[in-house]
This record gives structure tokens, sequence and C-alpha cells, in this order.
């Protein structure tokens, strides 16, 4: 099976550091499929190494794309009240899960902040098992550090004061190794320890090819799904990446796509609120020159019909676009390269600088930082957020849920996909947020104290 990276305070009596010993000794390998973690990032980004970040004029003229930095998403979200008000992330946590890692996050997140004149935060590293050293000649190593350093500032950018919890897990490069149960043993482990109020997931792995699917048996998904119910039960909100792939998605091999309708797992899972992508159109102030469309370029947002999971309650609003089945997504936030994020990395030490990368690997952490302020303004974890979601949608405008209905779809590789039209579709969800009304509503309608 291929994984393709789609793209709270710490308990007083628990530490870090004493979680990452911790980890070293409890990471065994679970009974659950083999899977190799390749991370879908890699060919998202179209730019790469520049000494410095370009304005969108800049980048249209040089490569025919806008390119964004964050101070063009805190106006296009209408974050900026929110942070005059103090609503900032402070006293929150994000927990972002990511194979390898990358060794220079602290570092590139610190010249990120610098650039764009934000506060730094301290990253803290769990290395769930024994993670190799970094090789920044093994691909693998560095597609998921290119993610690592995506999802990290990202979330930082939204949710400038939260504190950032990085799981590094252990996926070696040798026949038989693990990675979808390595990555839910860290998250639960995080969960029981009381780690983080929001996880961000930016990968997965299509339904299709999990041992058992072909022939009607899903146990090997279903068996993977205890980290998102310790979730639910201690109220911490899972987030994961819709895929990058349409309504398609790849097949075992990680490179060839399906000729069919395919979907994602974990972004299928019922507990975990599935981040689909969009394209935002702006000018150097951030502020939209037209609608946002739905992200098809390098790419398209994951969207469609589980073949695993049914219509959960959340959803029968919905029952007319789903069926009877789980649809996704149920959000979006910006993914498409068109469009794409600046970010700062220098892992690699040919390509020390400046990139434009996008993928809905990049909506899931905008979110994730949306959930942190979220939990900030209601004084507690909002957790699962499905139910409040849909019932915030039912009233969107007022709720701060913004329709993408301009006709655009997320047809890829051949396989139809699906429009944004009005209301909840498979291909933008609910639509996307304007933060200022969006943050208060969900902590409102948060019922977890």
């Amino acid at each position: 099976m291929h994984i393709a990276l789609t793209g709270r305070g710490v308990a007083a009596a628990t530490s870090v550091a004493a979680l990452a010993v911790a980890a070293l000794a409890t990471a065994a390998p679970a009974a659950a499929p083999h899977t190799l973690a390749v991370p879908a990032v890699v060919g998202h980004t179209l730019v790469h190494g520049v000494s410095d970040p370009l304005s969108s004029a800049q980048c249209q003229a040089k490569w025919h794309i806008n390119c964004y930095g964050p101070l063009q998403y805190r106006t296009a979200y209408d974050l900026n009240p929110l942070y005059r008000k103090g609503i900032t992330g402070k006293g929150r946590t994000i927990v972002i899960v990511d194979s390898y890692g990358s060794p220079t996050v602290q570092h590139d997140l610190d010249v990120y902040s610098k650039q764009y004149g934000l506060p730094s935060t301290k990253v803290k590293v769990v290395k769930w098992g024994h993670v190799p050293a970094f090789d920044p000649k093994n691909s693998d190593m560095t597609g998921w550090a290119g993610e690592t350093t995506l999802d990290v500032e990202m979330a930082h950018a939204v949710a400038p004061a939260a504190k950032i919890v990085l799981v590094e897990t252990a996926v070696a490069e040798t026949e038989g190794t693990t990675g979808l149960p390595e990555m839910m043993n860290a998250e639960k482990y995080l969960i029981d320890h009381g780690v983080g109020d929001v996880i961000s997931q930016s990968f997965g792995a299509t339904e299709n090819t999990f041992p058992g699917f072909d022939k009607g048996n899903f146990s090997s998904i279903k068996n993977l799904r205890y980290a998102f119910q310790d979730a639910d039960r201690k109220h911490v909100t899972v987030l994961a990446a819709s895929g990058d792939g349409g309504a398609t998605d790849l097949q075992a091999d990680g490179k060839t796509y399906y000729k069919k309708r395919v979907n994602s797992w974990p972004s299928s899972d019922p507990l975990v609120t599935s981040i689909g992508g969009t394209q935002l159109h702006l000018n150097d102030k951030g502020e939209r020159v037209k609608p946002d469309s739905v992200y098809n370029d390098y790419g398209s947002g994951g969207g469609g019909q589980s073949h695993v999971f049914t219509r959960p309650s959340f959803q029968n609003g919905v029952k007319k676009v789903v069926g009877t089945r789980r649809g996704t997504p149920d959000v979006s936030m910006a993914a498409a390269v068109n469009g794409g994020a600046w970010i700062y990395s220098s892992y690699d030490p040919t390509a020390v600088g400046w990139d434009v990368t996008g993928g809905t690997s990049e909506a899931t952490p905008l979110f994730a930082g949306i959930v942190a302020l979220a939990d900030q303004a209601a004084g507690h974890r909002v957790g699962n957020i499905q139910q409040a979601l849909y019932r915030l949608a039912a009233h969107a405008r007022a709720n701060g849920i913004v329709d993408v209905n301009d006709g655009t779809d997320n047809s890829y590789q051949g396989v139809t996909g699906y429009k944004a039209v009005n209301g909840y579709d498979l291909a933008t969800g609910v639509g996307t947020v304007d933060a200022l009304r969006f943050v208060p509503a969900l902590a409102k309608a948060s019922r977890h104290g």
C-alpha cells in the first residue's frame, strides 16, 4: 500500500522530551497493513531554492503563477481582526505528524517568521521510534522534509502563538516496514498523554489499496481507527488532507492513478475532518480579485464518496449529494500551486531558499491553525467539529462559511470529478471560511468544556 503526503498544552507531568524517550521504547509495529510512505508534496513544488520571496506580480512575470505569503493569507481569511482581539492560538497546541521530519525545521521557521515579521515559536520534536539520521541525498527523506516544512510554517502562519509539536515517525526503507500503524500509534500516545488540541495529517492511502478491500473486507482500515476513536473521546480535533488526485487517487505502486472514482483514508474516516483544496485569486494586499475556485492545476483537490464508510449522521443534511456514503471533503482552504505558498527551507544544502508549493497538504495545516484559534476563543478544545461544522453551514454566511460555487471542478487524470456548486459539494465540501466570523461561531457551537 502506498501512503501519499497530500503534498493544548503539554500535561504538567509529561514533557515532550520525556515522550520522545518513551516513544523509543513503545513504538512497536502494530499488526496492520505494511505501508511505505511517500510524500505527495513532491511534484507540487513548482519554484525551488529562490533567494527571496517575490510578489505575485513578479511570480506571474517569471513563472506565470501567483504566489502568496502569510500576510496575504491573513487578509484573505480575515484573520487580522482576530489577532487584534488577542485570538492568536495562545495556550493551544497543534500536533503535526510526518515521517522523518526535517533537521532544520526550527531554523527554517525562524527565517520564515523573520521574513514576514511574525513572532517565531519553539517547535517541540517527538521522535517516534528509531528515526534514522537525515540524508539529504535520500529523496524519500527530502520529500517528507518538504512536507514537514510546509506543515509547520502554514500552521504557524495562521496561529502564530500556538505551540507546535512535530512527531517524526521512523519509516525505514526496507520491505515490510510499517507506515500508517506507526503514525496511529504515535497519535494515540500523544492523545493519551494530553499533548495536542488539534492533529494535522497531510498523508493518506487510497482505500482500494488496503488488504481485503477487493473482497469487501474493510478490517485493515477499521483496525487502524483507534487513535481517532481516542481523539473523539478526549475532544481532540483530527484533520486530514483530502488528497491531490481529484476524484481519483494513486494505485498501490504510488505512481499510476485509478481510472475510476476512489477515495482515501484517513480523510474518508467520519471521525476525521477532511480538508479539501481551493485556488485563491488575490492581489498583493491579499484582497480577492475574484472568488475562490477549486484547486486543479499541478494536482486537484480530493473529493468524492467513500467505499468503506456509510453516510455519517452529520451529513444527513447533504444526503442528496453524498447519497448513502461518507462524502469528502468537509471544508477547504488554499491548495493550488498557481496561488501557492512561499515557504523557506534549508534541509537540502543544494537548494537552500524559498519555494512555492501547494496541495491539500498546505490546506490542512492552515485549517489546523483555524481550529487552534477556535480552541483559544472557546477556552477549551472544540474537539470533533463535524456536527458543528454542518450545523453552521446551514446558516453559512452568518457563521463565516463562504460557499465555493463558481462551477470549477476536481476532474483529474481523466477521471471526471465534481463541480463547485451552491451549497455542499464533493469538490470543496461546505466551502471555505471567513475566520472573523467562523472562529467565534465554531467556538460557540462546540459543546466540550
